[in-house]
């Protein structure tokens, strides 16, 4: 993958070192390895607390409290990153601005709204509530910003076996992928669905489906931005596959508690993550990504 000729997006929002974004509104979590965030997972359904999963290859928690709030920072303004790292994902997220733009319209009849993508270093906070590293990235729909703590990217290639320019593009990718089902209006449905769900292992496969269908979204931006620009390198796409089989609920709960408990599988195991990446990136269309219907 070629992204130094990609053109850059003005929409990142660098909070990376910013002591004022630090600290910020609990980030549950904070300094846990991913594995130790599936087992709490398990532990938080047990408990009757909902670990409202926003994404990534790890899980964002918050109280079942009702009515609590958390204060979100305020915006740095947004622009293109200089060093490597942020010059990189800004790269990736230009290049689904541009893809998304061109065939969000044609194929759903949606307009696509540009979404901010945050860098931050260790904690910060998001209008879902507080964000750590050990979370992994994850897309917030209250403020349709997408948030992400590259040392994620470290920890795939390190602990998860995954890793290189064009899985670290699927990530952010999933993440867009979960933007553009809030524009398509199937994310909050979803979650309104999860609310009235009468267990928690119906609430888990509904979160499941929607996952999966941020891995076929993202799938779809590939096979796209393949035409576009013909990006991919030999093995790139296999890398991006080795990283939907490494956070598998099924392979991080077995590496994690040396086994795994289905019901409580929130996006899905290796094999379907496969399945589905393999589906979006086939097809290239959107209508092909409902996991809803199978």
């Amino acid at each position: 993958m070629e992204w130094e000729n990609f053109r850059r997006s003005e929409n990142v929002e660098d909070r990376r070192g910013d002591s004022q974004y630090a600290d910020a509104g609990g980030g549950g979590g904070r300094g846990l390895g991913i594995g130790a965030i599936v087992v709490l997972g398990v532990i938080g359904w047990a408990l009757g607390i909902d670990p409202r999963l926003l994404i990534g290859g790890a899980e964002m928690f918050h109280s079942a409290t009702k009515g609590s709030q958390t204060q979100q920072a305020p915006s740095r303004p947004a622009g293109t990153p200089t060093d490597q790292m942020g010059q990189f994902v800004a790269a990736v997220l230009a290049e689904n601005e541009d893809v998304w733009t061109d065939i969000l319209p044609s194929q759903a009849g949606v307009n696509y709204v540009k979404p901010k993508l945050v860098l931050y270093s260790g904690s910060t906070r998001s209008a879902c509530g507080g964000a750590s590293a050990a979370m992994g990235p994850f897309y917030c729909p209250n403020d349709q910003k997408v948030y992400l703590d590259t040392s994620f990217f470290r920890d795939m290639k390190e602990k998860l076996g995954g890793g290189g320019d064009f899985a670290y593009a699927y990530v952010i990718s999933h993440e867009i992928g979960h933007h553009v089902q809030n524009l398509l209006g199937i994310l909050p449905k979803v979650q309104a669905a999860q609310a009235r769900a009468s267990s928690k292992a119906e609430a888990n496969a509904l979160s499941v489906r929607i996952e999966l269908m941020a891995d076929c979204l993202a799938g779809v931006w590939a096979a796209n931005a393949q035409k576009r620009n013909q990006m991919l390198q030999p093995g790139d796409f296999e890398k991006a596959v080795n990283t939907a089989q490494a956070i598998g609920d099924d392979r991080l709960q077995s590496e994690a508690q040396g086994y795994a408990v289905p019901d409580s599988f929130t996006h899905g195991s290796s094999a379907q993550r496969v399945q589905w990446l393999n589906t979006g990136f086939k097809s290239g269309e959107v209508n092909a990504c409902n996991t809803f219907a199978r």
